[in-house]
């Protein structure tokens, strides 16, 4: 797709598709043209994955080129944007961007006026890096940078003024890739990067639920999450750390300002409570960096059980950090009695969310047989150690 054939051939097929043709009917027509199998399959593949792309890249993505497993594991602009911000916080001119990808945090260092040193061992993988930055340059006017293909643990960072690294966690390929199970088979490793965050600022993307135990005391950790889904662990050293935080969830949803808990470490677990109006379920980012403690402050509330994480409250307070709930009635936690609760109030569209049980959600709802027009939310948790069944609307 980076050569002149390829590139008409995507735009055609971009062409029929904003016409309203589906991939069936657009593969129909290539081949009553001629075009070459191999190449029309390539770009019919770079149609459907520049749709997919719009929720991580935005407009951008019309113009970008991506593997499926480049797409699945790049960062979200809107994140990359934040990662770009901390290094110019930390007046770097320059970042190597060491097992780029398809180019993510590159664009976005490009985008905040950094020059990017972006590294990639794949060489199709650079290929499309090299064609995505080249994308962004030529809309700002400004030269593409260099994407050189090797080893990022060999290169290294130069003479760069910065240094990202996102660890290679899946084995290699363009698409049906596996999670790699252990961090010492991290690429580039975990040593290099801790080893490189010694001399430079530096930022380590890693996955959501990367050990803890591993995190560097040096280390600025922040878990973000995006519409509710936890996407990353970052860990931030040097001058692209902020001084005094530790610990640091951070929330993006929607259009909606991006929203940080932070603090200078673990915060302790606030005591547990009764059973209040409001129960509040907190955001991944925040579980992931212990701060419900810190939330709970915030909120006016208590965990309603040790352990779980879950938070009540007598008011409701607005927060971008938890999502809330108005607990309605308390039900009978035996299934049989649950079931006939259920049908005398007419629920027949139920959420269900658990801590502290082991149901598996999708089973209970087909076991409960529910009928009706009313719609709710059943919480299945513990209250003081003992189990309980809440009705709740969300809030």
């Amino acid at each position: 797709m980076t050569q002149p054939s390829g590139a008409r051939l995507l735009a055609e097929v971009e062409r029929m598709r904003a016409d309203g043709l589906g991939s069936d009917a657009i593969s129909r027509r290539l081949r009553s043209a001629g075009a070459d199998p191999a190449l029309a399959a390539a770009a019919l593949t770079q149609s459907e994955l520049r749709a997919a792309a719009l929720r991580k890249f935005g407009p951008l993505s019309a113009g970008l080129l991506f593997t499926r497993a480049g797409l699945e594991q790049a960062t979200r602009a809107p994140v990359a944007a934040l990662h770009a911000a901390r290094f110019v916080a930390a007046g770097c001119r320059s970042v190597a961007d060491l097992g780029c990808g398809i180019g993510a945090e590159s664009l976005a260092l490009l985008a905040a006026g950094i020059e990017p040193r972006p590294v990639e061992i794949d060489p199709l993988t650079a290929g499309f890096a090299r064609h995505n930055l080249a994308v962004l340059a030529a809309a700002r006017g400004v030269a593409a940078p260099e994407v050189r293909v090797g080893d990022a643990e060999q290169i290294g960072p130069g003479d760069a003024d910065g240094v990202f690294l996102d660890p290679a966690r899946r084995t290699a390929g363009h698409s049906d890739t596996r999670r790699i199970a252990s961090s010492e088979d991290y690429s580039p490793s975990l040593r290099t990067a801790f080893g490189l965050a010694e001399r430079l600022p530096a930022g380590i993307k890693l996955g959501p639920g990367f050990d803890r135990e591993l995190i560097p005391e040096r280390a600025e950790a922040q878990w973000v999450s995006v519409d509710g889904q936890l996407v990353e662990t970052g860990l931030w050293f040097g001058a692209a750390a902020r001084p005094g935080i530790r610990r640091a969830a951070l929330v993006l949803r929607g259009e909606a300002p991006a929203a940080e808990l932070s603090a200078a470490a673990d915060a302790a677990d606030a005591p547990a409570t009764a059973l209040g109006e409001y129960l509040y379920e907190p955001d991944g980012a925040v579980i992931r960096a212990r701060l419900i403690g810190l939330l709970a402050e915030r909120l006016g509330a208590g965990m309603l059980s040790e352990g779980i994480a879950y938070l009540s409250g007598a008011r409701l307070v607005e927060t971008p950090f938890a999502s809330a709930f108005r607990i309605m009635e308390e039900l009978p936690a035996r299934e049989r009695e649950l079931r006939r609760a259920l049908q005398q109030r007419g629920i027949g569209s139920l959420e269900i969310k658990k801590r502290g049980s082991d149901v598996d959600p999708a089973e209970l709802r087909r076991r409960l047989k529910l009928r009706g027009e009313g719609r709710a939310s059943l919480i299945l948790t513990r209250v003081a150690g003992r189990h309980v069944a809440l009705l709740a609307e969300r809030c």
